[in-house]
C-alpha cells in the first residue's frame, strides 16, 4: 500500500470525523444551547474537533507546527470527559479524581508547545496512560452512579456515553501504538463517529440499545466482508485490507448520522396535527376543522353538501359510520351491497381518500384527498384524533343547545 494511498484514507476520516462533530453540534444547537449538559458536551466536541483540525491541517500544509492543536485536544478531552459525566450523573467527582485529571491536564497543554526533540515517545505514552485514566474515571462514575436518582432519559444517556467510551478508548489507543501494532493509520476518527452516531441517536427514544447494538454489529460486518471480498480481489496486503476496511466503516458512520439528524430535523420541524390538536383554542368543531385545512396533511379538506347526503339513505351511513368513524377508501368496511354504493359515491364524488364523520345530527361529513406517499401509520392516527376531537366538540355543543332549552 503506497503512502499517498494511507494518507488519503487518513485525510478523510479526519474529514468525516469533524463533519460527524460539526452535525451533532447542530443537532444540540438546536436543542438548547443553555442547557448545562449541553454546554459541556458543546465543550467535548470543540475539544475534539481542536484535535482533527489540526490533524488535518498537517496533512494538507505538511506543516508540524499544526500538531500543537492536536496536542492540546488530546490534553483537554480527559477534563471534558469528566465535566461531562458529572454533569449527566448531577454528582461531582471524588476530590481525587478531580485533582488527578486537573493537574494532568495543567501539564499537558504545556508540554503541547515544547519542541524538543527528545521529548517524544515519551511524552506520547504518558498522554497515552493520562487519557486512559481519564477515561477510566468517567467509566467508574457511569458504572457505579445511583440509578434510581436519575430519570430513565438520563440513566439512558449514561448508558450509551459508557458504550461509546467501550469503543472509543481502544480506538484512541491503537493511535499512540500504530508504531508498535504496525498500523498503517489512526482509527480514531472511527470512534468519535461512533460517538456521535450514539449520541444523535439518544434524540430519538423509541431505538432501544438493542437495536443500536445490532444495527452497530451489521454496520462492523457489511464493512468487513465488503474490505475481505476488495482485498481478495485486488490482492491487497494487510495495511490494504485494514484501509479498505477503515473506510468503508467511516462511510456507513457518516451515512447514518447525518441519515438521524435529518430524521430528528424533520421530527423537530413535523407540523403534525397533533400540534394543532394542542394548540387549539376553539370549542366549535366547524372551526376547529376549518383551521385544520390549512395543514399540508389535509389541505383542500372540503365539507360533503346536504345535497350530496340527500341522495343517502340516514340507516345505510348510520351503519358505515358506525364502522369506521373515519372512512378509508383503502380499506372500507365490509356491510353488504347498499353500504358499498353509498361508500363509493362518498369517494367518488369528492375524489376523496377519507371521508371524516364530524357530527352524526345533524350529520357532518369532510371529505379528504390524502395522496399514498404521504399517508402512514402515525398520519392515520392523528386523523383517528381529528375526528375523535371533533365528535366530541359536537357532542359538548350539542349539549349545551339542549340544557338551554
Amino acid at each position: 500500500m503506497t503512502q499517498s494511498a494511507t494518507d488519503l484514507t487518513q485525510l478523510c476520516m479526519s474529514l468525516a470525523a469533524i463533519l460527524g462533530l460539526v452535525t451533532l453540534q447542530m443537532v444540540l444547537l438546536r436543542r438548547d444551547r443553555h442547557d448545562p449538559i449541553n454546554r459541556r458536551f458543546l465543550f467535548c466536541l470543540r475539544i475534539t474537533m481542536l484535535l482533527f483540525i489540526g490533524r488535518v491541517a498537517v496533512a494538507v500544509t505538511g506543516v508540524q507546527g499544526f500538531r500543537v492543536l492536536v496536542l492540546l485536544g488530546a490534553a483537554f478531552i480527559p477534563l471534558a470527559a469528566l465535566l461531562l459525566t458529572e454533569g449527566l450523573l448531577r454528582r461531582h467527582a471524588p476530590p481525587i479524581a478531580k485533582t488527578i485529571v486537573g493537574a494532568g491536564t495543567a501539564i499537558f497543554v504545556v508540554s503541547a508547545f515544547w519542541y524538543g526533540s527528545g521529548i517524544d515517545p515519551l511524552r506520547l505514552y504518558l498522554l497515552l496512560g493520562f487519557q486512559l485514566c481519564g477515561f477510566f474515571i468517567a467509566g467508574w462514575l457511569i458504572m457505579r452512579r445511583d440509578r434510581a436518582s436519575l430519570s430513565a432519559s438520563e440513566n439512558t444517556t449514561a448508558t450509551r456515553i459508557a458504550l461509546s467510551l467501550l469503543l472509543f478508548i481502544p480506538l484512541a489507543t491503537s493511535d499512540f501504538l500504530m508504531g508498535v501494532l504496525g498500523l498503517p493509520i489512526q482509527f480514531s476518527a472511527l470512534g468519535v463517529l461512533i460517538m456521535c452516531w450514539l449520541a444523535i441517536g439518544l434524540g430519538r427514544s423509541q431505538i432501544g440499545h438493542r437495536v443500536v447494538i445490532v444495527n452497530f454489529v451489521v454496520m462492523v460486518l457489511a464493512a468487513g466482508l465488503v474490505a475481505a471480498l476488495v482485498g481478495a480481489i485486488a490482492q491487497l496486503d494487510r495495511d490494504g485490507v485494514l484501509l479498505c476496511g477503515a473506510v468503508m466503516m467511516t462511510a456507513l458512520l457518516l451515512v447514518a448520522i447525518l441519515n438521524d439528524a435529518r430524521s430528528l430535523r424533520s421530527e423537530e420541524q413535523s407540523l403534525g396535527l397533533l400540534q394543532y390538536l394542542a394548540k387549539s383554542q376553539t370549542n366549535d368543531p366547524i372551526a376547529f376543522l376549518r383551521d385544520l385545512r390549512l395543514h399540508p396533511l389535509v389541505e383542500g379538506a372540503a365539507m360533503i353538501s346536504r345535497k350530496s347526503l340527500a341522495q343517502l339513505q340516514d340507516a345505510t351511513l348510520d351503519q358505515i359510520f358506525a364502522a369506521a368513524p373515519v372512512l378509508r377508501r383503502a380499506d372500507p368496511p365490509a356491510l353488504g351491497a347498499l353500504a358499498d354504493d353509498h361508500i363509493a359515491h362518498l369517494f367518488d364524488s369528492y375524489s376523496a381518500t377519507h371521508v371524516i364523520m364530524v357530527a352524526k345530527s345533524p350529520r357532518v361529513l369532510i371529505a379528504l384527498a390524502m395522496p399514498s406517499l404521504h399517508a402512514s401509520p402515525l398520519a392515520e392516527t392523528e386523523l383517528q384524533v381529528v375526528q375523535r376531537m371533533a365528535a366530541l366538540m359536537a357532542e359538548q355543543t350539542d349539549q349545551r343547545g339542549r340544557d338551554h332549552e
